[in-house]
């Protein structure tokens, strides 16, 4: 039997300027997205479509999503085959296109894993195994565009 996992938060309108969506220009797109014991997130739209600048907005959260759960499959597995990594930084793009009606969708998102790590002996299987997290990773399976990776993988210099 499947396991499931139930994810429950709360997302509250902070942006009402005193006249509520009384007009388009009249509203902030101002968000807070909560859940107990964990920092509030501070959310806005895209400053594309007058929101906050300063703020996360759902297209950011969700590249950054994306690039969380490919890191994290990814040192599971290597922590399973014995790959130690040292570093892991990713610099995800994603390619956001809007339609006439108004509306718009997500092209596709690009990772570029950067790894580092201490097992050179394994470096063809560290490069192979970011294409087992992305078949692993739930959020890139849930999405109906393409999420790809162009990983770099190189071996720590030892210093002494």
């Amino acid at each position: 039997m499947a396991k499931t996992h139930t994810y429950e938060l709360t997302v509250t309108w902070t942006g009402n300027a005193g006249t509520g969506t009384s007009s388009y220009q009249g509203f902030e797109r101002s968000h807070d997205v909560s859940i107990d014991g964990k920092p509030t997130i501070p959310g806005s739209a895209d400053p594309a479509f007058r929101g906050a600048r300063e703020r996360w907005n759902p297209e950011e959260l969700l590249v950054a999503s994306l690039a969380q759960c490919h890191m994290l499959w990814y040192l599971v597995l290597c922590a399973k085959e014995g790959i130690v990594v040292t570093e892991y930084v990713d610099h995800p793009s994603g390619t956001l296109v809007e339609t006439p009606d108004g509306g718009g969708h997500f092209e596709e998102v690009m990772l570029h894993p950067q790894v580092t790590i201490t097992t050179p002996e394994k470096m063809d299987r560290a490069v192979a195994l970011h294409e087992r997290a992305h078949d692993l990773c739930y959020v890139a399976s849930s999405v109906n565009f393409p999420v790809r990776s162009d990983p770099t993988v190189v071996t720590a210099v030892a210093t002494g």
